[in-house]
């Protein structure tokens, strides 16, 4: 480990500053980690060396990439699994007979990473939902690192092992070369934008299902609770919000409710009319 307290302090702040994630003190080894291969690229031997030169003389864009660096979350294929599973058997039959006239389903993947999640969701909905009826999401996140790589659903073999079942594989996948890239037909329903959750969100629809998984763990509470009351602003008022199984809005948020869905659980706006098939929802 070659990082002082204070280059430990620097980082996090300005992490702190652009995202508003909190990188505690024990984190060392990893900002460690994230940062060593950006140290060998600058042809630097150490992160102490490369922290400092981001310090003092930074080379434009130093900035974002150590943010980026240390804003990339883990990501897989149906992350967790009940979530998805919630989708398919209670949310969209709960969601579709107050959208027959549109036929249109809108999904926001926050902090989606490097798109596991939107392609997921998008598989569920092309399986899912009736013929004559589409689906748009819109997949954001705060680094264009990863949004490069998102939107170009370019995937190696190891990257698709990680949680995409093999006849999911084959049918909304197509071989590019030694890797996998996600059908067109997927892709054309997608739209990759980069948005910091911890900024003031710039105009958006309104949203018939929301996903908002394993980010607010890595905010204080004030800017959980920011993120939030944002995001309620952007859902229908009978939407769908699913949150990490380590999250909650409870005590942060009383806009919403916790709802039984499934095995797992999902909040809505209070005074949302429960309409789902029963024994698929409930409130808890």
């Amino acid at each position: 480990m070659t990082l002082s307290a204070q280059e430990f302090a620097y980082v996090s702040d300005l992490v702190r500053r652009s995202s508003a994630i909190v990188l505690e003190s024990g984190k060392e080894y990893l900002v460690e980690a994230r940062l060593l291969p950006l140290a060998r690229q600058a042809g630097l031997p150490t992160v102490s060396e490369y922290v400092m030169r981001a310090q003092h003389r930074p080379e434009p864009g130093t900035h974002e990439k150590i943010v980026d660096a240390l804003t990339t979350n883990e990501t897989s294929w149906f992350r967790d699994g009940e979530p998805f599973q919630a989708l398919t058997a209670g949310v969209l039959p709960d969601l579709m007979p107050t959208r027959s006239t549109n036929r249109t389903i809108r999904i926001w993947s926050a902090a989606c990473s490097s798109g596991q999640e939107p392609y997921s969701l998008a598989m569920i909905l092309e399986e899912n939902l009736p013929a004559g009826w589409s689906y748009e999401i819109l997949a954001t996140d705060i680094s264009q690192e990863m949004l490069s790589r998102a939107e170009a659903g370019r995937f190696t073999q190891l990257e698709v092992n990680r949680g995409l079942p093999a006849n999911m594989l084959v049918r909304h996948f197509e071989r590019d070369g030694t890797h996998w890239r996600v059908a067109a037909r997927l892709r054309n329903h997608i739209t990759f934008k980069r948005l910091n959750l911890a900024a003031p969100l710039p105009p958006m629809p309104q949203f018939d299902i929301v996903f908002l998984r394993n980010v607010l763990i890595y905010f204080d509470v004030e800017t959980k609770r920011q993120v939030l009351a944002r995001t309620s602003g952007v859902m229908r008022p009978d939407g769908w919000l699913f949150l990490g199984s380590a999250e909650t809005t409870i005590g942060i948020d009383d806009r919403f409710e916790r709802i039984a869905a499934g095995r797992s659980s999902a909040y809505r706006l209070r005074g949302t009319n429960i309409t789902s098939p029963a024994g698929a929802m409930g409130k808890g």
